[in-house]
């Protein structure tokens, strides 16, 4: 087209075409004169007037008479006409020749030289330029060449696509269609052709609007695959009908192919198998791992698997012999797979079929792993539920030995030795190769009549045949440690709480001593000081008894307001010493730092879960950084964690500089009992705890890791906004304390297996003004409230004691008609003991350890009540 448009763009006048590219019509048109000129004109008209004149002169007017001036002026009249005549014709032939001169000199060249028919139209329709491969496709009855539409008119299948075609070329549009027809010139031959349209833009000799036209002949190609079609359609019925089963399978499993027979075997149509993507697992019954790929055996000997197939009425018993395809790199591709009938052919090989179709089906179909050995140890046989438990090629004659660990290789040699010699049934445990997460149970039998018998063994030149069945173990094995490890935390708990607990109560004993002695010694005594300190040290021991407790699940969950700033701050000193020398704790706080809601002992756990972690993580020392920040609705919103809703969140961030986590471990740090510790180290706990705090708390949790780097673990927990009645409180909280008064008048019933407890509330409360009585046990009360003639005003009673403890003691009470109040203290938490009572039951609780002012606080408060 660019030679085209030059010629278009150019002058026509300034163009000479090529020799030898025109054909000898076209060469004749364009050497012919180009009309003729003024000279040759005028030379005409003056031969004609001699001739008249010539005439005249011969011609006797007077003998004719008037009759000759009329002869004389229509002669004149001829010669004027013949004039004018001439010089029209000399003005036409000349535009003709303008024109032919103009298409001739920039079609030929680039248009001829085409082998393609091309046909260069105007907006009307008009043909400006055939070349001579489409004038062969035919011409009207004049000869000349017509528009394409009009030269295929009447012809039935085309009449559309010429509309479009022609619809395109007057509206300056480009257009393709695929056309058969066949031309005038040629009548007996079809030709099947792309024909194109396309509009010449420019201003050339055919101006703006015209359109050139191309039919491009593909008949051959077409003709090529049609017979390539019919070839392979050929072929292909060879396979479908035969009277065998024929099919093809993907490396994937999925059925590119089936052949009637097959198909008609398994009441289906073959279209059906390979237009739903039908695999192999679908057409038979139970496992075809057998027909697998080998990987990295090309080229190897038939394959032979016997198994049965969902046959239309019922299961068809079915050998499959097949071989792979491999591409360049060794990958399998497909399957050419034949498929035959093992029925029996008489009664006696019906027997024998059916007997190697059971131990078939038994074999193959197995729910655990069956090896076939020989002396040696080497496969002789295995089946699908071995081949998907190893991750490894199972090849005939490889020896079983490879496919377990190495550690585990000589307890098969053993197993081995001492099945062949006859010892029964003996088993071992074992890793499989590769797989050092995976636990196999393999117990041993040998199959021949000879166990026992000498030269029985190994050494009788592989004779023998041992069978290994392989059973999955690594789910009860899990299962077991994770029972053990379960039992030891539960123990750990209990522990824990009870130690706790008893530490609660010897805690309460100092406190409350400590408020006795600085009752004695005011602020300017000497060993004012030195009580202080011993309440101070010991409310601090009450901190660890309450992450004690907390670690026993035996704690009350009471979510607060709390800034995270003074949390870090008030574990910083604990963190220390947890983290040890090694280690730099950094703890970097955020500015104007925003609150959150959570359980203070909880979030304790988080943290010192998360610290102790990071220093396992760094065995020879590093850093520890802890930062907090706001992050606000906008920013939560360009995080990349689509679980986490857009929002307002404080962020806790907790890093190290440890060797950090592998990706394959990244994804299963938070399941219970994962932990790549030792045994003796870590109890797969810790995250998981972390985990579910974080959740309960409406947070979220995200570890990042690079290995040999370090692990940092992101915590975003809802932003709080606190309530003026939540402000009230906290005001008052941190108000100077209580000046109100605290004594009283009452009888108190105090029940306390504690001694030093006991002694400390009898004291702090007679001081106060009460009556106390005093129990050591629930039956001891009981007893004591039966004696008793006067009226008890009030019960202060521990939970936990021996025999009978409170609520048991309550219960009794309230079954004899005494209606006294009761306040329970305990070192344990409140609802551990409340769900053994009357849901209706109204009681005061008030926890251990407690100070003399806290204890004269409730009794005040519930004898007001009263």
């Amino acid at each position: 087209m660019s030679q085209l448009d030059a010629h278009i763009n150019g002058q026509a006048e300034g163009l000479e075409a090529a020799p030898g590219t025109l054909n000898g019509a076209e060469a004749a048109a364009l050497a012919a004169p180009r009309g003729p000129g003024l000279f040759s004109r005028v030379s005409w008209l003056g031969a004609i007037i001699a001739v008249a004149l010539l005439a005249f002169s011969l011609v006797d007017f007077s003998a004719i008479g008037p009759i000759a001036y009329f002869l004389l002026a229509g002669i004149c009249s001829a010669v004027a006409l013949a004039f004018f005549g001439l010089a029209f014709r000399g003005a036409g032939a000349g535009a003709r020749g303008t024109l032919s001169r103009s298409v001739k000199g920039f079609a030929a060249p680039a248009l001829e030289a085409l082998p393609d028919p091309c046909l260069v139209t105007s907006s009307g329709g008009t043909v400006l330029f055939a070349n001579e491969a489409y004038r062969a496709l035919g011409l009207d009855d004049k000869g000349r060449a017509v528009p394409f539409d009009r030269l295929l008119s009447g012809q039935q299948g085309v009449e559309e696509a010429l509309y479009q075609l022609a619809q395109a070329a007057r509206l300056g549009l480009a257009d393709e269609a695929e056309l058969t027809f066949q031309p005038s010139a040629g009548a007996a031959r079809s030709i099947t052709a792309l024909v194109s349209v396309r509009p010449l833009d420019g201003q050339g000799s055919f101006g703006r609007d015209a359109a050139l036209w191309h039919i491009k002949d593909l008949t051959s190609e077409r003709a090529a695959a049609k017979d390539a079609r019919e070839e392979r359609t050929r072929y292909l019925s060879y396979l479908d009908e035969a009277p065998f089963g024929f099919f093809s399978a993907g490396a994937d499993g999925k059925v590119t192919y089936v052949n009637k027979h097959l198909a008609a075997s398994l009441g289906l149509e073959p279209d059906q198998i390979t237009a739903r993507g039908m695999s192999l697992q679908d057409l038979a019954v139970g496992d075809v791992a057998a027909l697998s790929p080998p990987v990295g055996e090309e080229g190897m000997d038939l394959q032979v698997v016997n198994l049965d197939l969902k046959g239309a009425d019922g299961p068809l018993p079915s050998r499959i012999i097949q071989t792979y395809a491999y591409d360049s790199e060794g990958a399998p591709l497909a399957t050419r797979s034949l498929v035959l009938d093992r029925s029996p052919g008489d009664e006696m090989e019906a027997s024998l079929r059916e007997a190697e179709m059971r131990f078939s089906r038994f074999f193959q179909h197995a729910p655990v792993g069956v090896v076939m050995l020989d002396g040696k140890g080497r496969v002789e046989a295995a089946n699908a539920a071995f081949t998907g438990l190893v991750d490894m090629p199972v090849n005939k004659a490889g020896k079983f030995a490879e496919f377990l660990a190495p550690e585990d290789r000589d307890a098969f040699r053993d197993a081995l030795t001492r099945g062949l010699k006859g010892d029964g049934i003996v088993s071992f445990e074992a890793h499989l190769a590769g797989q050092s997460d995976r636990i196999v149970q393999v117990y041993t039998s040998r199959l021949d009549s000879r166990a026992g018998a000498a030269g029985g063994g190994a050494e009788d030149g592989g004779t023998a045949q041992l069978a290994l069945y392989i059973v999955d173990s690594t789910e009860r094995k899990t299962l077991e440690l994770q029972f053990a490890q379960s039992q030891k935390m539960q123990a750990v708990g209990q522990l824990a709480g009870g130690v706790a607990h008893d530490f609660n109560n010897l805690l309460t004993a100092i406190i409350g001593f400590c408020d006795l002695l600085l009752a004695r010694h005011k602020a300017g005594d000497p060993s004012f000081a030195d009580v202080m300190q011993i309440k101070q040290n010991a409310n601090r021991a009450a901190n660890l008894t309450r992450q004690l407790l907390a670690f026993s699940r035996r704690q009350t969950l009471r979510p607060k307001v709390l800034n995270l700033t003074d949390e870090l701050a008030e574990l910083h000193n604990l963190l220390d010493r947890l983290l040890g020398e090694t280690v730099d704790l950094k703890i970097v706080h955020g500015r104007d730092l925003g609150l959150v809601k959570v359980d203070q002992s909880q979030l304790e756990q988080v943290i010192v879960n998360l610290s102790v972690n990071a220093r396992d993580a760094m065995p020879e020392g590093g850093r520890l950084t802890i930062r907090t920040a706001n992050v606000s609705e906008a920013d939560s919103r360009a995080l990349d964690h689509s679980v986490m809703p857009p929002g307002e969140y404080i962020l806790v961030e907790v890093a190290d500089t440890g060797t950090g986590i592998s990706k394959e471990h990244l994804a299963k740090i938070f399941e219970p009992f994962f932990t790549t510790k030792d045994v003796n180290k870590g109890t797969g706990l810790g995250l998981s705890t972390v985990y579910g705090i974080v959740k309960q708390t409406g947070g979220y949790i995200f570890p990042y890791s690079t290995v040999g780097k370090g692990t940092t673990f992101r915590i975003y927990l809802p932003r709080y906004y606190e309530t003026e009645k939540e402000k009230a409180a906290k005001a008052e909280e941190a108000a100077p304390a209580d000046t109100r008064d605290l004594t009283g008048k009452g009888t108190i019933l105090l029940v306390e297996d504690e001694d030093a407890v006991r002694t400390f509330a009898v004291r702090a409360l007679t001081t106060r003004g009460y009556e106390v009585l005093e129990a050591e046990s629930g039956e001891a009360a009981l007893e004591l409230v039966d004696s008793h003639e006067g009226k008890i005003d009030l019960i202060v009673s521990d939970v936990v004691m021996p025999n009978m403890d409170g609520p048991t003691m309550l219960k009794e009470l309230r079954s004899r008609g005494k209606a006294t109040k009761i306040i329970f203290v305990s070192g344990y938490a409140e609802d551990a003991f409340a769900k053994s009572l009357d849901p209706n039951e109204d009681f005061r609780f008030l926890p251990k350890p407690f100070s003399l002012k806290q204890l004269a606080a409730a009794v005040k408060e519930a004898m007001d009540d009263a």
